[in-house]
């Protein structure tokens, strides 16, 4: 399909320091725009000047939620190469949280053009800093003014970009975790595995609450027994017990993140015994009383791996591998980065290079 390109009659002045770039609060000069119309499908994409959106006040995505987005990064590896991470897993994914929220398929092999094509005229804007890349946020979102509950029959897919440094501005540094124990945020049925709006929004009130005992993330509990561990915030999350590698297994009420299937991948190739099964925070307390708790780490696109030092859990407090980045933590980070920008090579054909 045509990408229509239409050129900004001035750019945008770039960050000169890169060490402060943060996370998600500049983008670049241009944005995708590919509209659906039902009996049209998806249809004349166009690449056109970074600007505001004009919607309807009636606009269904504003009033019933029929929205999902993905999250991937672009990196810059030694050599000057622009390369992506395992990106035909986002757009698998976006499709699966389409078929959870009555969107349109959309064609993966014409999301992978569009994003190529943006990309391939925004690669300047790729830092070239170590540590910091080009976040890419597609993401889909109904557009039909009117307010009866139905799926829209009109929809926007936008991909837009953001240089960024760390997620968490600590780095590597084992970051603190506080277990919600009285508001969930999902249940198996419902739309935990999907990546949309809604359940950000239900967490948020678990963030605020962490955020106010000086915790930086907050840790789900499952939405029926409140007993078994779900997954953080922004990441999933595993437990290191006794030598094994352990995360909750997938059955709709969570994120089936890519960071964390690679994270299984590659531990699983260097000899380790991972476990994919229900895990509960009693479990877990107990395996740090009895000194077998060696690490706790998050995964997920924007921090990749992301140490916990402190575990809270009502009163109990955790305090994990003397709050320090464990073993596995720090393979699993120098790996994964590695193979991203390209000081590794990738021997799983997990990277994918802007030409």
């Amino acid at each position: 399909m045509e990408i229509k390109f239409t050129k900004a009659p001035q750019l945008k002045a770039k960050p000169t320091d890169e060490s402060k770039l943060g996370f998600g609060h500049i983008f670049t000069d241009y944005m995708l725009v590919m509209p659906y119309d039902e009996g049209k499908g998806w249809h004349d994409p166009e690449i056109k000047p970074y600007g505001n959106i004009e919607l309807s006040p009636a606009a269904m995505c504003l009033h019933y939620g029929q929205t999902v987005f993905e999250g991937l990064k672009a990196y810059r590896t030694a050599d000057n190469k622009i390369q992506l991470f395992r990106p035909d897993e986002n757009f698998k994914r976006l499709n699966v949280s389409n078929q959870r929220l009555v969107i349109p398929h959309l064609d993966e092999e014409l999301a992978m053009q569009c994003l190529m094509e943006l990309l391939k005229i925004e690669k300047d804007w790729v830092p070239h800093t170590e540590g910091s890349s080009l976040y890419i946020r597609p993401y889909i979102f109904a557009v039909d003014p009117f307010l009866g509950v139905k799926p829209g029959s009109h929809y926007l897919f936008v991909i837009i970009l953001s240089p960024s440094g760390a997620y968490y501005a600590s780095g590597l540094d084992p970051v603190n975790i506080y277990v919600e124990s009285k508001y969930v945020r999902a249940v198996r049925g419902g739309m935990g595995f999907a990546k949309t709006g809604g359940n950000y929004a239900a967490s948020l009130i678990g963030q605020d609450e962490a955020h106010k005992q000086n915790y930086s993330q907050v840790l789900w509990l499952d939405g029926v027994e409140q007993k078994y561990i779900e997954e953080v915030g922004a990441m999933n999350i595993f437990f290191v017990i006794d030598g094994e590698v352990i995360t909750p297994m997938l059955q709709g009420s969570i994120l089936p993140g890519i960071t964390r299937k690679s994270s299984i991948e590659l531990c699983k190739s260097w000899g380790l015994k991972v476990t994919e099964r229900r895990i509960t925070i009693q479990e877990v307390a107990d395996a740090y009383d009895n000194g077998k708790l060696d690490e706790v780490f998050g995964t997920g696109t924007a921090a990749v791996i992301s140490p916990v030092g402190h575990l809270k859990w009502n009163d109990k407090v955790m305090e994990i591998n003397d709050n320090k980045i464990g073993k596995i933590s720090q393979k699993l980070y120098d790996t994964m980065t590695g193979i991203q920008w390209g000081r590794i090579e990738d021997k799983f054909g997990w990277t994918v290079e802007v030409k």
